[in-house]
């Protein structure tokens, strides 16, 4: 018996699963149920990352001191946060193979400065929504070649621009009109050292964007524009044609909703405002402060940042703004040495000697900190240094008299953007009279911030190219596996 009944447990058993079998099978192809293909955007979220297509430089993509950088890069990683997947980060060796890698399907978007006048591919891919506008420049340096009027006063001189942009196209469409113009294409340098030969006297001239220009331009003050060749361009991320247009809708939506809530407008900020309004005249007097003052404080800068934990450049950056890196550099309003103290500060800061280097520096540093500390923890940064920085300069009341007013007139009071709109106001009766601090010169906030990011960043560029140069940093290069950021 007890074999008979482990046998139709069995058959129970056994019947059981086919029965499953069954209603499974007939649910699958059961007519008028089919499963539905997945759309473009559904098989990157299935992926669990988008690969873009990007370039090794300084308007788009470059490994940092500490960590990648770049307009583009974090334009692409606000945008895989949007569609919820990481951002994976393919470099392309040179701006002329961008289209055939992404028409080849190496990555799903191209962003890399692109706009839609770039080459013969430019009609085999869909642009997504402009984001900044770009203008082509002619660029020379003052004291190697005369300064042209025109093209017709490049003579027998060559132009040199990258190969596979924009300005190709440009340039041949001008010959037209200029016969005798010539020109040189090259693929296996950056722009920026383009940049940098115009300013060694390797070559005469060279076409770029306005952007990338700007950003290089501060560090080479012998450089000058000549002129604006062509029409303004806008710049714009490319992706190829697909059965459906779940991708494209994605990318729009995405950049309609930065440019609603102000990131777009941020992100410009944060990486061209400060050096589109760079004093050139100054950067002489900067560079000779940097080989002759700069070494004997450097080290100080470094250790007392160290001690509050903040990053040494930016303190540096303050001090030269202060004293132009005088430890003996006086006021006649009584404010003294390198960091340039008030009494009141000083004694605040345990600080007995103002003109003594690394009694200014330790004191100039724990007061910024003091002052970066009563900034709201929710301000993320930059903007918590930057308004930390306002309120080093004209004091922290008035920066929350500012931000009062910025929310008052509908700005966001967390975001230096919009405070430094209104820092100005309180110089003004209409607005200054009804403030907890009342009157303050505004406007002196807004530049002293300006200059420190200024130099800040001229200071950064400067440590990142030596390391570079001295192989110390490592250089991205084309690789064909993919780096998912942000674990680089």
């Amino acid at each position: 018996m007890a074999e008979l009944s482990k046998f139709w447990h069995r058959v129970q058993l056994i019947t059981g699963l086919v029965a499953a079998m069954l209603v499974l099978m007939a649910l699958i192809f059961q007519p008028g149920i089919t499963r539905k293909p997945l759309n473009q955007l559904q098989k990157i979220q299935q992926r669990g990352y988008i690969r873009i297509l990007t370039l090794n430089n300084a308007s788009t993509y470059y490994l940092d001191i500490d960590s990648p950088s770049g307009f583009e890069y974090q334009l692409a990683r606000w945008f895989s946060e949007s569609i919820g997947v990481e951002a994976g980060f393919v470099v392309v060796a040179q701006f002329a193979d961008l289209y055939t890698e992404l028409l080849f399907g190496t990555g799903d978007i191209a962003a890399a400065g692109l706009s839609d006048a770039e080459s013969e591919f430019s009609r085999a891919v869909i642009y997504g929504p402009r984001y900044y506008e770009v203008k082509s420049q002619l660029l020379y340096r003052g004291g190697n070649v005369e300064k042209p009027g025109s093209l017709d006063d490049i003579g027998d001189k060559s132009i040199h621009i990258i190969r596979g942009t924009s300005h190709s196209r440009l340039l041949h469409k001008l010959k037209k009109q200029y016969p005798e113009l010539i020109w040189t294409e090259v693929d296996d340098i950056a722009t920026e050292e383009l940049i940098e030969q115009v300013d060694n006297g390797t070559v005469d001239y060279i076409i770029a964007n306005s952007h990338e220009i700007a950003l290089q331009r501060r560090f080479f003050p012998e450089l000058r524009i000549a002129f604006e060749p062509g029409e303004p361009r806008q710049l714009r991320w490319a992706f190829n044609h697909a059965e459906d247009d779940s991708l494209q809708k994605a990318i729009e939506d995405f950049f309609r909703q930065i440019e609603i809530d102000g990131r777009l407008e941020q992100l410009i900020h944060r990486h061209y405002s400060h050096v589109a309004r760079f004093n050139y005249s100054d950067i002489q007097t900067f560079n000779h402060h940097l080989e002759t003052r700069l070494p004997k404080y450097q080290h100080l800068f470094k250790q007392e940042a160290e001690k509050v934990n903040l990053d040494w450049r930016l303190l540096a950056a303050i001090g030269y703004q202060e004293s132009l890196w005088n430890a003996r550099a006086k006021s006649p309003t009584g404010v003294r040495g390198l960091m340039m103290l008030t009494q009141v500060t000083a004694k605040q800061m345990k600080v007995k000697n103002r003109l003594d280097a690394e009694q200014s520096i330790g004191g100039g540093a724990r007061y910024f900190k003091t002052v970066h500390n009563r900034v709201p923890e929710r301000i993320l940064e930059p903007d918590r240094s930057w308004l930390a920085l306002a309120a080093y300069n004209v004091g922290f009341g008035h920066v929350e008299d500012a931000r009062k007013i910025t929310k008052t007139r509908g700005g966001d009071p967390d975001k230096w953007i919009d405070v430094k709109e209104n820092l100005p106001l309180l110089a003004r009766k209409k607005w200054y009279k009804s403030t907890k601090y009342g009157y303050a010169r505004g406007w002196e906030p807004v530049k002293y911030v300006e200059n420190v990011r200024q130099y800040y960043e001229y200071l950064t560029g400067t440590e990142i190219k030596a390391r570079r140069n001295s192989g110390e940093l490592e250089q991205l290069i084309p690789r064909e596996d993919l780096p998912i950021a942000p674990s680089l």
